[in-house]
């Protein structure tokens, strides 16, 4: 059921694995704008939009969390893609995690960023559907301008805020709403990330308050082969406030996989 998403897909097929590039939330595949420019003139690179995101249909909703995972696989799939490097951002990563959950075969090199592993508190269920009502309730424009602070450093310049805002009001609140409620009932993805053996980076912005050093440093724990960075001066989103810095760390561990 996948081929319905919309995608970005650049680079030569034939020059080492795909990289695989998945979106958090509220956000839609141009998050990964400075990774498909750097990394497509050496590599083939496929950046989605997630269902309900960007220019992938709403309908369907998703209903369980492990959708996400599939519509991605069936993506690969649709293009003949067996395996990948596999890199996700905050709700991303943990798409990323559940993929690792059900195609552990498919993933050769593991990215996760400004993301953590554990399933939800009951407090944070109750609060994504609170949240979930509201966008259903008001739109995205309110929320948007709240969060916009906690997702980029205060420090990051007014292109890269205007580009975040931007993406997060052009999302549907239906199918915001939809990811809302999937995710507060996904799995716990620890005893997971103990069982990847392929290399993984996880990286994080130094001063993000979503997903905090400590949750990052702890994933780095469980996964059995893994490098840390740590990136300064940015928030939840250090691939657009700080790109260069991201994608150095990117490309390091990219040679490595191979």
């Amino acid at each position: 059921m996948a081929p319905f998403l919309a995608y970005e897909d650049k680079g030569p097929g034939s020059a080492g694995l795909p990289l695989v590039l998945v979106h958090g939330h509220p956000f839609d595949r141009t998050l990964w704008a400075p990774q498909i420019e750097a990394f497509s003139p050496a590599r083939r690179v496929i950046a989605p939009d997630l269902r309900g995101y960007g220019g992938s249909p709403t309908s369907p909703a998703v209903t369980d969390f492990s959708d996400f995972a599939r519509d991605l696989v069936a993506l690969l799939d649709d293009l003949e893609v067996g395996s990948f490097v596999l890199a996700g951002l905050s709700m991303g990563g943990q798409i990323a995690m559940d993929c690792c959950r059900l195609f552990p075969g498919r993933v050769r090199g593991l990215v996760l960023a400004d993301t953590f592993p554990a399933a939800e508190t009951p407090a944070g269920r109750a609060a994504r559907h609170a949240m979930a009502d509201r966008l259903l309730a008001e739109g995205m424009g309110r929320y948007a301008d709240e969060v916009l602070q906690k997702m980029v450093a205060p420090a990051a310049g007014p292109r890269v805020k205007a580009h975040v805002h931007g993406m997060m009001t052009a999302t549907g609140p239906q199918g915001a709403a939809a990811a809302l409620r999937a995710r507060a009932a996904r799995p716990d993805y620890r005893q997971t990330l103990t069982r990847v053996t392929v290399p993984a980076l996880v990286v994080v912005g130094a001063d993000d308050t979503y997903t905090p050093v400590r949750d990052a440093e702890a994933m780095h724990a469980l996964l059995p082969d893994s490098t840390l960075r740590i990136i300064e001066g940015a928030a939840h989103l250090p691939n657009l406030e700080k790109p260069a810095e991201f994608n150095a760390a990117l490309r390091e561990f990219l040679a490595r996989v191979g």
